[in-house]
């Protein structure tokens, strides 16, 4: 009886070895199955679409950069639908990043940003007001927002951001001057549109505020910013 139960014990040991390998041989696997990855929260899933969409947008960046430094005209053009399909792409991931976490104003920022990028300067505007309703202070939305006020036209509403930004962050109204000067030289070879006196108008404007800044830097040493900014966008 004890013989029996020894010879039954090693049958059972020796099944239990060889069952790895007669699965191999049939081409099954003795790899335990991996867990699955712990769902992410809203705010991992918010980030995660975020950086994509900053990663998008670099990109645009450089295929922009490109375009301005090629010389063969369809060559600039293939670059240029590029850069427009790349910031198309961006917006996706920055509204899926919003959707996610609807708190997150920098994503509102980068989708306003992208947006405007693509020409919709509706979109862009709707997406700026968003961020600036969560974070007030958040001057890159409200100098990116006047560049899209720019775009629309709506001057007077440019220059109270600007007014803005010139008592809370210099160097964010040094920017939009920058995009009030390049308005002023677009436009004012733009045949039709705006009324010539609109135009002339604001370009005075523009010229007396950059002279007024450029003084008032020389006095203050520049200034600094009280207000969030990330840095994280250009026109």
């Amino acid at each position: 009886m004890k013989r029996t139960t020894f010879f039954g014990l090693v049958v059972v040991a020796l099944a239990l070895l060889l069952t790895p390998l007669a699965l191999e041989a049939a081409g099954g696997s003795s790899t335990p199955t991996p867990m699955p990855a712990p769902a992410r929260s809203p705010q991992e899933e918010a980030r995660a679409a975020y950086e994509r969409g900053l990663r998008l947008r670099d990109k645009a960046w450089k295929l922009e950069e490109k375009a301005v430094a090629s010389t063969e005209s369809k060559a600039r053009q293939k670059l240029e639908t590029k850069v427009h399909k790349t910031f198309e792409k961006a917006s996706r991931e920055f509204r899926a990043a919003t959707r996610a976490n609807p708190r997150m104003f920098q994503a509102f920022s980068s989708l306003g940003y992208s947006l405007r990028r693509t020409g919709d300067y509706e979109g862009s505007l709707d997406a700026y007001n968003r961020a600036l309703e969560i974070e007030p202070r958040y001057a890159e939305a409200v100098e990116y927002r006047a560049e899209a006020y720019l775009g629309l036209d709506r001057l007077e509403e440019a220059k109270t951001a600007y007014f803005q930004l010139f008592r809370f962050d210099r160097e964010r109204s040094d920017e939009l001057m920058t995009a009030m000067e390049r308005w002023v030289e677009r436009r004012s070879s733009e045949p039709g549109g705006l009324d010539r006196a609109t135009i002339a108008a604001f370009a005075a404007w523009v010229e007396e505020r950059a002279q007024i800044s450029e003084q008032t830097a020389r006095l203050t040493g520049g200034g600094t910013s009280s207000w969030s900014n990330s840095g994280g966008e250009r026109p």
